[in-house]
């Protein structure tokens, strides 16, 4: 399996190109970076969407060899809506996987993983792996030879793929025995609908069909969803059939959705095997146009067909690409702005037809399986912040109304726990489930989530209608991190935690004691909450303000900022630098709070550098340390640490930001590179320079950007 990284680890060298007062040709910007496939290799998959639902394709512009793509980027159908559970034969409950944590003499409730008795070990893990995401169904090409032998994917010659990003289309031509074969790919805008369009001599011959196969999930941690060895376990069924259409219903266990395949011409249906359907098309035709739409409820509307659906995709994504932020580095000569230049087209991209929805995405999306489909709260900030540095605000609320639909289990969590407002979860579900872990459930730093992204959506539209639509959840979430915090009576201040896992997670959740990013960060979010009470002519909450007033400074030592107040040997031992070097995040997410000396953020910036463990890092800790970098006017070191060249900070050819053989797509890293360059272009509240975060000799044109907080 190949890594396509396209990394250039060039030291920095160029002269500046100065086009000042023109306007970006956006066209050209994005039109560059359209993205070319010429075989089959596992991690360079394409995808269509619409930001609700995903359809991943291999060399063929279909999943007609899945195989080849189950360990790499897989060819995954999926929507926000394809959910499912495992029978609850031995009637499970969240309760049973609960574990008592001591708070000052006080039994607080944790959902943790056991190891043993069996029971709680069981019921833990139940709760673990439902519900999961599904993978909707394969659509692929089934190919034959004229002796009607099947095609493998070796005999595929002369593949010419193409990502149009400026029209979202995806095309593709390759031969089978001289015969050329053309296929168009597209995703319609607001429906989970496909759109293929195919052209060869080869289906007067029958020898090119489409497939149409159903699985089973497997609800694995991470893969491609995909069970077909039990065919027994579910059921794939025709409800409906027309001369041009067919409508499917799949069963699996207690859940079903539908499928409806349409096509222009003749062609006959086929079934090859238990939830394998073949459309055969007449051999009087050399074209096929075929839709398949996917919906939880058999209600279909009047038929999309692929040249609607095309012409719609179309219009989409042209308005995608002339409205919003862009930013063009063409007149760079580094050569590293070329690459970067890359990696933000190609994020813009995948955000939009992986994470612009009404969910919070997974980190891998909606291309496969990863922590079995969920998506985790506190991630939630690096996929959704840029929408609105980039001025689409309109994509980021989108997804804000999952925190008022979950909002009564998250207050229920609170009060189970003995806290007042609400708790949101961490590793969590469309009705915001809690899923049992001994390092998610003590994570905090997704608290205050909602209160940045209400307040990113004020700055948008300050009007008293915005304060009014988020106010309840600000105000909830103020309650609990107000309550959450401890009044520490011998030294007279508050403290956070243990037990607490801070977004370093590294840390042990029975000794972490304030952790600097999550003490900025409930400063910063009680402190925009208290703001909210005042623009709604509301009396300040004393309750609020006596934590504000009460956190402590950042724990120091040697003139260095500490991983937490419980951990001194903070850069004494390997295990305390590694994993997410969030003290950065402190002064790079978040602006200067509580009684943050830059100084000795600068020193701690600079240590982290040189002695950090970065192979260990994940994709979001070099966008985010490139805004520490930004913040303290060190734009060199932004650029380097932005496209730092370790593993976890490598782009694939199709845009995706790779991690490990087991993690090889993780949007997190793209979101946050878009946070980052915003930042980096537009600066931060209270700068003054143009385009902060980058050297002086990076001439870098922008527009339509927002200034970070």
């Amino acid at each position: 399996m190949s890594l396509i990284f396209l990394f250039c680890g060039i030291a920095f060298s160029c002269t500046p190109t100065k086009e000042e007062g023109r306007k970006i040709d956006r066209f050209a910007l994005v039109n560059r970076h359209n993205i070319q496939i010429n075989s089959f290799d596992s991690l360079s998959s394409l995808s269509a969407g619409n930001g609700k639902f995903a359809f991943t394709v291999d060399a063929t512009g279909l999943q007609t060899f899945p195989e080849i793509y189950k360990n790499g980027v897989c060819l995954g159908t999926m929507s926000e809506w394809g959910w499912h559970s495992f029978p609850n034969t031995e009637s499970y409950k969240l309760k049973e996987s609960y574990k008592d944590f001591d708070v000052e003499g006080r039994k607080v409730p944790y959902a943790i993983q056991w190891n043993e008795p069996e029971r709680k070990k069981e019921a833990a893990n139940y709760c673990r792996v439902n519900p999961h995401r599904l993978h909707l169904g394969i659509i692929g090409l089934e190919l034959l030879h004229t002796n009607k032998t099947h095609v493998n994917s070796e005999e595929i010659e002369s593949i010419d793929q193409q990502l149009n990003l400026w029209k979202g289309l995806i095309t593709s031509s390759f031969k089978i025995s001289e015969q050329k074969v053309n296929i168009e790919t597209v995703c319609h805008p607001e429906k989970d609908l496909v759109g293929i369009h195919i052209q060869s001599d080869i289906i007067k011959t029958n020898q090119l069909g489409i497939k149409l196969r159903f699985p089973y999930p497997t609800g694995n941690h991470a893969d491609d969803a995909c069970d077909w060895k039990s065919p027994e376990k579910h059921t794939s069924e025709i409800v409906s059939q027309n001369s041009n259409d067919v409508t499917f219903k799949h069963i699996i266990d207690t859940i079903e959705y539908f499928a409806r395949l349409t096509w222009t011409g003749n062609a006959e249906l086929k079934l090859k095997e238990p939830h394998y359907f073949v459309l055969q098309p007449g051999i009087e035709n050399t074209d096929l146009l075929v839709t398949v739409e996917f919906k939880p409820t058999n209600n279909f509307e009047e038929i999309s067909g692929f040249t609607h659906a095309k012409e719609l995709s179309i219009k989409m994504w042209k308005n995608y690409w002339e409205t919003g932020g862009a930013v063009d580095f063409s007149a760079t000569e580094n050569p590293l702005a070329k690459e970067l230049e890359r990696r933000v087209v190609l994020s813009q991209y995948l955000e939009r037809i992986q994470c612009a929805g009404t969910l919070p995405p997974q980190e891998t999306g909606l291309t496969y399986n990863s922590w079995f489909g969920k998506f985790h709260i506190e991630m939630h900030w690096w996929h959704a912040t840029h929408w609105a540095y980039w001025n689409r605000t309109d994509l980021l609320a989108k997804s804000l109304g999952y925190y008022t639909d979950i909002y009564q289990k998250a207050k229920h969590k609170a009060e189970i726990q003995g806290y007042d407002g609400v708790r949101w979860p961490k590793m969590t579900d469309p009705n915001g489930s809690d899923s049992p872990s001994g390092v998610g459930e003590f994570l905090i730093w997704q608290q205050p989530h909602i209160i940045y992204f209400a307040e990113l959506c004020y700055r948008q539209n300050p009007t008293e209608t915005t304060l009014k639509e988020y106010a309840d959840l600000v105000f909830a979430t103020a309650d609990f991190m107000a309550d959450f915090a401890r009044f520490d009576k011998e030294n007279s201040r508050y403290i956070l935690g243990p037990p607490l896992i801070p977004a370093q997670e590294s840390l042990e959740k029975e000794k972490t004691c304030n952790p600097p990013f999550e003490v900025a960060y409930w400063h910063w979010g009680l402190s925009v909450a208290q703001n909210w009470l005042k623009r709604l002519n509301m009396p300040p909450n004393p309750e609020w303000q006596a934590v504000i007033d009460g956190l402590p400074a950042f724990a120091q030592k040697d003139g260095l900022y500490l991983a937490a107040e419980s951990a001194p040997d903070s850069y004494e031992n390997e295990h305390y630098y590694s994993d997410h070097p969030m003290v950065l995040g402190a002064f790079g997410i978040l602006p200067a709070t509580v009684k943050m000396d830059t100084a000795i953020m600068k020193n701690t910036f600079n240590h982290i550098e040189k002695i950090w463990n970065w192979e260990s890092t994940w994709g979001w800790d070099y966008p985010m340390a490139a805004m520490s970098a930004t913040r303290l006017g060190e734009p060199d070191k932004a650029i380097s640490l932005l496209l730092k060249d370790v593993q976890k900070n490598s782009y694939l050819v199709n845009g995706h930001n790779y991690q490990t053989s087991r993690l090889r797509i993780y949007l997190p890293g793209n979101g946050g590179l878009l946070t980052a360059v915003a930042m980096m272009c537009a600066g931060f509240e209270g700068n003054t320079k143009n385009n902060p975060g980058f050297p002086s000799d990076w001439n870098v044109k922008w527009e339509n950007l927002q200034p970070v907080f």
